[in-house]
């Protein structure tokens, strides 16, 4: 029996080391799918932001942060006078209103802090305040309390598609519609029915489900996602958005870590090796967005310290990218999510799907479907949204909200759904990518030939501007743009988003102050040039900052 005994000991001796060996590959695969950059790596994203040490430049190191000669530090100090002058007559009441609300709205405060770096912030807030509040909107304009009549650019974060004007039809006629049956939840107003079918048809699905937000509608899928496959894990793209809870932001900005999110890179052999061989992965999810940057947060001016923003359109490439995706997942049994809740409706008709020309088991959308109100939708699979099974009734993926399908959104999303067909609507997706290339192109020429250091990227009509020379001061592009009359999102320069309805001649307007905005801010000297800057030394002054600041006796431990 002692040799049988020793045969069988080593035995498992050998089967213990192969499934280490096994895990251990599983684990050295998991980790080169990961983006090098902290953007990959979320947990020690959270733990470097949690040694990031707050300091602020006063009003001489302000205008000398790069090391600028004397000369150039006055032509600043006395341009940033002249552009705060010019606030404080332009923008009274919208900028009172403001600080009067900020104690009281939180959302305010965070907006107002990291409107730019940090370093930056006090002094710019104290001089350059920008109103919250708006008076009223007609056409591509937005005008505030004081009667200044803007260029949007903010799209409303992606809402505005059509244009306010069109919003505010829908919205009328949708007050008409559920006037009768008012805000009676549970039941349903008859356009849902005709929404599901509609919403069917576009989105090539087979079920609908409503919801009141774009977050809440990710969350949902998900959710139905690890339900039907009976896996634990999702797998999301470095810098992909996909709402504020916290399994899609597992690093910096949610105070919990991620547990059973794998954050890994996008248009990578090492991320399609970890979906063939991993067995916990039940979904898969998806911005389309994620085209103009891939691996990349989209682009905020608060992080703007240098000129090292960088985006780029490859169409083609991105759509042979979901593809892979697309028969991966086929092979392995994940759910392949689009997370359309931005681009939805806005890259074409048919969605992200369409433009790609790539099919997903499930898709989110929001903002703009609800008509100008609150909304989130799941489109999918029929054996992908069944939330019971029939042989096991107390096994259920429940989800329900008190406001799902409020019949007033409900005739909004219908209004929205049924202009969809109109003609006139209809003609603004025609050569949609050409006309919003062209324009791109047009604006990135004249910036050029006037020597000015900044160019666009587009993904259609979403647009980032990005910098061509270095320089630790592009985060002010945006103050200069709102004194030209553009109105630009908390997040400044780094996501502009047109309404599809900008005529010609809007477009004209928009860059010829585009234009006079940049030639101000290089007459301003803060596009001052030394050979000796480079984006490399702007980050290596910043980081010795830091750790100074850090080391200093009187950083609080």
């Amino acid at each position: 029996m002692e040799p049988i005994t020793t045969v069988a000991a080593y035995g498992l001796g050998a089967a213990a080391l192969a499934a280490a060996a096994m895990k251990l590959k599983s684990r050295l695969e998991l980790s080169k799918a990961k983006h090098p950059s902290l953007t990959g790596h979320s947990r020690l994203a959270r733990r470097v932001a949690a040694l990031v040490p707050f300091y602020q430049y006063d009003d001489g190191r302000f205008f000398s942060a790069d090391g600028a000669p004397e000369a150039v530090v006055a032509e600043r100090r006395a341009d940033f006078a002249r552009l705060a002058a010019l606030y404080r007559v332009r923008y009274p009441r919208s900028v009172a209103l403001t600080a009067e609300a900020r104690g009281l709205i939180s959302d305010l405060q965070f907006t107002g802090l990291y409107r730019v770096p940090f370093q930056f912030s006090r002094f710019v807030r104290e001089h350059l305040p920008i109103g919250a509040f708006l008076d009223s909107s007609a056409g591509v304009t937005v005008t505030d309390l004081d009667g200044n009549a803007f260029y949007d650019l903010t799209g409303s974060y992606g809402v505005n598609l059509f244009g306010y004007d069109f919003y505010k039809e829908c919205i009328s006629r949708a007050e008409e519609r559920a006037r009768a049956l008012g805000p009676v939840l549970g039941a349903y107003h008859p356009v849902v029915a005709d929404n599901a079918t509609r919403l069917a048809r576009l989105s090539g699905m087979d079920e609908i489900s409503f919801h009141m937000s774009g977050t809440e509608a990710v969350m949902q899928a998900v959710r139905l996602a690890r339900y039907h496959t009976r896996r634990s894990h999702l797998v999301r793209f470095c810098g992909a958005y996909h709402g504020w809870w916290g399994e899609v932001q597992p690093g910096v900005g949610n105070p919990q870590p991620a547990r059973e999110t794998y954050t890994l890179k996008e248009m990578s052999e090492d991320t399609l090796r970890v979906l063939r061989h991993r067995r916990d992965i039940a979904c898969v999810l998806v911005n389309p967005a994620q085209a103009m940057h891939p691996n990349t947060a989209a682009p905020g001016d608060s992080t703007l310290v240098d000129s090292g923003r960088r985006a780029h359109v490859d169409r083609a490439a991105y759509s042979q990218w979901l593809k892979q995706l697309r028969a991966v997942c086929d092979e392995r049994g994940i759910v392949l999510i689009f997370d359309e809740v931005f681009v939805g409706f806005r890259l074409a008709r048919g969605g992200a799907q369409e433009y790609f020309g790539v099919a997903a088991d499930l898709v989110t959308y929001g903002k703009s479907l609800g008509g100008g109100l609150p909304i989130g939708v799941v489109c999918g699979r029929k054996h992908l949204m069944k939330r019971f099974r029939e042989d096991r009734p107390a096994d259920i993926c429940f989800a329900r909200g008190t406001f799902n399908s409020h019949p007033y959104v409900m005739a909004a999303m219908n209004e929205f759904l049924r202009r969809l067909d109109e003609p006139d609507i209809a003609r603004l997706y025609t050569d949609l990518d050409q006309n919003w290339d062209r324009r791109a192109t047009e604006l990135n020429d004249r910036l050029r030939e006037a020597a000015l250091p900044v160019q666009v990227e587009n993904l259609s009509s979403i647009w980032t501007i990005c910098y061509t020379k270095p320089s630790a001061y592009n985060w002010m592009f945006q103050y200069y743009l709102r004194a030209e009359g553009l109105a630009l999102s908390w997040v400044g320069t780094g996501r502009i988003i047109f309404s599809l309805n900008y005529s010609a001649a809007d477009f004209a307007a928009v860059a010829d102050r585009f234009v006079a905005a940049a030639r101000a801010m290089r007459q301003g000297g803060w596009w001052w040039e030394d050979p000796a800057v480079t984006n490399r030394t702007i980050r290596r002054r910043i980081l010795r900052e830091m750790i100074a600041q850090r080391l200093s006796p009187h950083h609080p431990s």
